[in-house]
């Protein structure tokens, strides 16, 4: 079952939905055209969920669907934030968790399998969340990835060191360790390939799966501190992050930079939105920055949210057109989970 929209949600939903209820009423009757048609299609917050026990930062999140949950990594305060979406507020929280980072939920499974900083990634039981087994890796487990046709787990390994690690799902066993050329940060998996960051080399490793070795790796010549990654499958484009504040576009099969974009400074979470052609940025100095897709090589800045300092972590969840941005706790800030919602295509 899906999680309802913003407009069936109102009980729930702040001031700010009713500017979503106002654009789709303007796009309905044609009133939107040009650049103004897809200003529509910027992030409109629509609530916001504190989390006044959490101190500090944040790292990644996953969406349970039917269970209508979001879990959300609390990587300084050493737990795993459950929300309940259709309530809004907080359900549970899981401690003794080391510097959660990525977490990924398994409905077929019933588990959770949360990377840590000290090279774990834990199992619960997605229910009770009781403590199933923990995977160990020599050093910090970060960035995960999940191929349903294998059950594999894909786990981005190293502090003083790269690898991806491999783990069958079946078994929670690791049945590989791919090395890098150093720590790798956010990677996508696509058939028989696996495009990681590597920031410390500047470059984006390819990953072979049947030959479990990099075979490639392309420079991110736009700028350094390439941390997160979004992919359009479809064109085969990957969009790479730069701290500095530059998206870069890069072809998926050939390595080639395609285009270079100014964005804001700090990016850690980048996605390709496929509905309406926009990559969403989230931006640790304080932003969304939504670039517009002219077409598989064009693309140009179509606007930006202010959001908070320090706020990058974010998920799209495309099935709700929702897009969720965790606030870290900070002074003056007390942390929370903000959800943007989107016009109509």
């Amino acid at each position: 079952m899906p999680l309802p929209s913003p407009v069936s949600r109102a009980a729930g939903l702040r001031l700010h939905g009713s500017l979503v209820l106002a654009t789709a009423s303007l796009a309905a009757l044609g009133l939107l055209s040009g650049r103004a048609s897809y200003a529509a299609d910027l992030p409109q917050l629509v609530e916001t969920i504190p989390l006044p026990h959490v101190k500090g930062g944040f790292d990644l999140m996953a969406v349970d669907l039917a269970g209508r949950r979001l879990f959300v990594n609390a990587e300084d305060n050493n737990t795993t934030e459950v929300i309940d979406l259709a309530a809004g507020k907080l359900a549970h929280t899981i401690a003794g968790m080391h510097e959660p980072k990525w977490v990924v939920y398994r409905p077929e499974l019933n588990k959770l399998y949360i990377a840590n900083g000290d090279g774990a990634v834990r199992v619960l039981d997605s229910r009770s969340f009781a403590p199933l087994h923990s995977i160990q890796f020599r050093e910090k487990a970060n960035n995960l990835r999940f191929d349903p046709k294998t059950c594999e787990l894909f786990v981005g390994v190293g502090k003083t060191f790269g690898a991806i690690g491999i783990v069958d799902t079946r078994t929670d066993a690791i049945t590989a360790q791919i090395p890098l050329a150093d720590f790798p940060k956010q990677f996508e998996v696509e058939g028989n390939f696996i495009y990681v960051n590597v920031p410390e080399a500047n470059h984006v490793a390819v990953v072979d799966r049947q030959k479990k070795a990099v075979i490639a790796t392309w420079p991110v010549a736009a700028a350094n501190d390439n941390v997160p990654m979004g992919f359009d499958r479809a064109n085969h484009r990957l969009f790479i992050g730069c701290g500095p504040g530059k998206l870069a576009v890069l072809d998926s099969t050939t390595g080639k930079s395609v285009a270079a974009i100014d964005i804001a400074r700090d990016a850690d979470g980048v996605h390709y939105d496929a509905k309406r052609c926009r990559i969403y940025v989230s931006c640790g100095s304080g932003s969304i920055d939504v670039v517009r897709q002219v077409d598989a090589d064009r693309y140009e800045l179509a606007g930006r949210v202010p959001t908070a300092k320090g706020a990058a972590t974010s998920l799209l969840v495309p099935e709700l057109d929702w897009l969720f941005l965790a606030v870290p706790q900070q002074e003056g800030q007390t942390a929370e989970i903000r959800a943007y919602a989107f016009g109509p295509k």
